[in-house]
């Protein structure tokens, strides 16, 4: 198998202690997290925020708990994943914690279609569309991850391998909460021995990459947040407009990006400028103002 590249973001039970992480429960009613696991500590006393296709009825009786804190963070686990969407970064976990319980429960399978997701409801199934080649595939959310700066989902070796980013590590993605997960029954959930080997690539896809750091009703305003961008270097930044419901919306965007590490050197960069609140979002050849 190809060595894994990124930073491990799952850390077994059995190694916490060995490294002096504490963990706290505050709730005797939720499961510890399992291979996803890293100084949890869970609560049940607030109630998340409404997010955004798991009912109650089909949730896991395992890692779902209202929040939890992973290294004094906390995530909010969806009450409601309908129609969600993100775009970001997918790692993979492979041979380490192949045999191991995951969060949910479920013993992890380097060779089916999973994944861990730090806020959906487990298990969950989403659709995984590589920006960069093309591919995609239905995976189920059964565990919790990773834990590492910029990454929003981290992928069973078999999905990574499905998505040719095993060499890689990383990619560019987008995730989708499929809204009929039956309709995708027939998606393969073990991986084939025909799927372990070199794949034909794909076409290329149609669109390039920015990541929007603001978005304004007022185009002087979008226009100080250029400027201030300009001044620190960032000559690929630009504004795009559009209209939302008969109102302009400009757009202050950086780019086009290619790949992971110009996606991470970027979101350190604004992250010390404070721009917080940033968006991997594509533009099409024909409709640079999407």
């Amino acid at each position: 198998m190809s060595k894994q590249i990124n930073k491990p973001a799952h850390l077994p039970l059995s190694r916490i202690a060995a490294r002096g992480l504490s963990i706290t429960l505050l709730i005797g009613a939720w499961s510890l997290l399992g291979g996803c696991q890293q100084a949890v500590r869970w609560e049940g006393a607030a109630t998340p925020p409404q997010r955004s296709a798991t009912s109650s009825k089909q949730r896991s009786t395992r890692g779902n708990p209202p929040f939890y804190e992973v290294f004094g963070k906390r995530y909010y686990v969806m009450n409601d994943s309908h129609g969600f969407k993100e775009r970001g970064v997918a790692s993979w976990y492979g041979k380490k914690f192949h045999g191991r319980s995951t969060s949910s429960g479920v013993i992890y399978d380097m060779y089916a279609l999973t994944a861990a997701h730090k806020t959906l409801p487990l298990p969950t199934r989403v659709r995984v569309h590589n920006l960069n080649n093309g591919r995609s595939i239905v995976v189920t959310v059964n565990d919790r991850g990773p834990f590492v700066n910029n990454r929003i989902i981290d992928l069973s070796y078999a999905a990574a391998m499905q998505l040719d980013i095993i060499r890689a590590g990383t990619a560019l993605v987008e995730i989708e909460v499929l809204t009929n997960p039956e309709a995708d029954a027939s998606s393969a959930v073990t991986a084939t021995p025909a799927m372990q080997q070199e794949q034909q690539a794909e076409p290329p896809l149609d669109i390039s990459l920015y990541l929007q750091v603001g978005a304004f009703g007022d185009r002087s305003n979008a226009q100080l947040l250029l400027n201030r961008l300009h001044g620190n270097g960032f000559a690929n930044a630009v504004i795009r407009s559009d209209k939302a419901d008969a109102t302009s919306i400009f757009r202050v965007r950086l780019g086009p990006i290619t790949n992971v590490t110009e996606y991470d050197k970027l979101i350190e960069k604004m992250t010390a400028l404070n721009i917080i609140d940033t968006h991997l979002v594509s533009e099409s050849a024909n409709d640079p103002g999407s």
